[in-house]
Order: structure tokens, then sequence, then C-alpha cells
């Protein structure tokens, strides 16, 4: 594989992993757990339950 290649691939994964390291993650702000799920709302809004104390919240 050329040179020009491999850099290319090598920066695209270096962005891929500073992506990665700055999404921010939910918290429950009832118990501080991050296992957070998203979840559809009767009325097609995003609402969010917390799988470790049930709390839910949008």
């Amino acid at each position: 594989m050329p040179a020009s290649i491999l850099r290319e691939v090598g920066h695209l994964l270096g962005e891929a992993a500073l992506i990665r390291d700055t999404t921010t993650r939910l918290s429950c702000p009832s118990c501080g757990s991050a296992h957070v799920a998203q979840v559809l709302g009767d009325n097609g809004g995003i609402s969010y339950v917390c799988t470790a104390c049930g709390h839910s919240w949008s």
C-alpha cells in the first residue's frame, strides 16, 4: 500500500479517537449512573431512562 494512503488512514484513525474521547456522555440526574438508554416517547419525542435506578426524563 502506498505510504500516502497509510498516512491518510492514520490521520483518520486519529480523528476518530479524538471524536470518541470528546463525546458527551449522559448520566442519570437522579443517581449519576452512566447506564442510560435513549427511548422514543409516545408523541415521537426522545426520552432517557436510567437502567440502574429506573429514573426517566426528557
